[in-house]
């Protein structure tokens, strides 16, 4: 999962300042970016950020979930795929282009959540 640490512009300055680095080298311990690698400086850059009100955020997709009176749990994906739940059995289905592509019985919350990944990625 994308994430990253959200700042003023001002705090970007300070830590620039700080740190007698690029607006560059900021952006990308901000935003985790693995050319910046987990050096000593990136970490002392975070560290320095939420010290400073910056708030760590995690990127996920956008997705609409829909608990329906038919007992379904239906989650649409931006990709065109549909995770449809059944709320009394448990079983669950990934439907793409109308046509259930994979299925699952007896699914607990941390497989729903693979279940989901899954589908981000068809």
């Amino acid at each position: 999962m994308e994430k990253y640490i959200a700042v003023t512009k001002e705090t970007r300055e300070y830590l620039r300042k700080l740190f007698k680095t690029t607006d560059v080298t900021v952006w990308r311990a901000l935003y985790f970016d693995k050319r910046a690698g987990n050096t000593l400086t990136a970490r002392k850059i975070r560290k320095a950020a939420q010290e400073r009100g910056g708030i760590l955020m995690a990127v996920c997709p956008m997705m609409e979930t829909m608990h329906d009176a038919d007992g379904y749990m239906r989650q649409y994906f931006p990709n065109g795929v549909m995770v449809e739940c059944n709320k009394e059995t448990g079983r669950v289905e990934i439907i793409k282009d109308g046509k259930a592509v994979e299925g699952y019985d007896k699914v607990s919350i941390n497989q729903l959540y693979q279940i989901q990944a899954r589908a981000e990625r068809l």
